[in-house]
C-alpha cells in the first residue's frame, strides 16, 4: 500500500494535455500537416504556407496550455490538495468527505511522461501523478501500478 498527497496544478494538467493530444490521430495528423506546409511553403517559397503551417503547429499547444490554466483555476478538485491511496483493491482518491476507488480492473493503461505518471481510468480520464510530488514514494508507486495491472496496459519509464 502506497498513500500519498498530490494537488495538481496547471503545469500538470498540461503535461497530460500535450501527451494525451498528442498520442492521438488527431495530433498527429495536425503536427504532420504543419510540418508538411512548412517545408512545401519554404521549398516553393510561398511563405503563406510557412505562416500557415506555423499557426497550426503554435495553435494546439497555446490552446492546451489556455485550457490548462483555466481548468485549473476553476474545477473545484484541482483547488486543494487530493489524497491517493494504491493498494490492491486499487486507486482510492480522497479530498475532504469525498472518496471514490477505480479497482485495477477497470484501468485502461499506464504511461509515463518526463513530469508525470498517468493511470488512464477511462480513454479520456486519468488519475496523474506528478514525478515532482511524489519524491521518494515515485518506485513505489510505479512498483505498485505494474504489480496490479496487465504487463502490456503499462509502459512506464522511470
Amino acid at each position: 500500500m502506497v498513500e500519498l498527497d498530490i494537488k495538481i496544478g496547471a503545469g500538470d494538467l498540461y503535461d497530460y494535455n500535450l501527451r494525451h493530444a498528442y498520442n492521438s490521430p488527431s495530433g498527429i495528423m495536425g503536427s504532420v500537416l504543419g510540418a508538411l506546409m512548412i517545408l512545401v511553403g519554404a521549398g516553393r517559397g510561398q511563405w503563406i504556407f510557412v505562416i500557415g503551417g506555423a499557426v497550426l503547429l503554435a495553435y494546439l499547444p497555446w490552446t492546451l496550455f489556455l485550457r490548462s490554466r483555466q481548468q485549473a483555476m476553476n474545477n473545484p478538485a484541482f483547488q486543494n490538495t487530493l489524497h491517493y491511496i494504491l493498494d490492491d483493491r486499487g486507486i482510492t482518491i480522497s479530498q475532504g468527505e469525498e472518496t471514490a476507488t477505480q479497482s485495477w480492473e477497470d484501468m485502461v493503461k499506464a504511461v509515463s511522461t518526463g513530469r508525470s505518471v498517468i493511470v488512464y481510468t477511462s480513454r479520456v480520464n486519468a488519475t496523474i501523478f506528478p514525478r515532482r510530488q511524489m519524491g521518494d514514494k515515485a518506485v513505489s508507486v510505479i512498483e505498485c501500478i505494474s504489480t496490479h495491472m496487465p504487463p502490456g496496459r503499462v509502459k512506464i519509464r522511470t
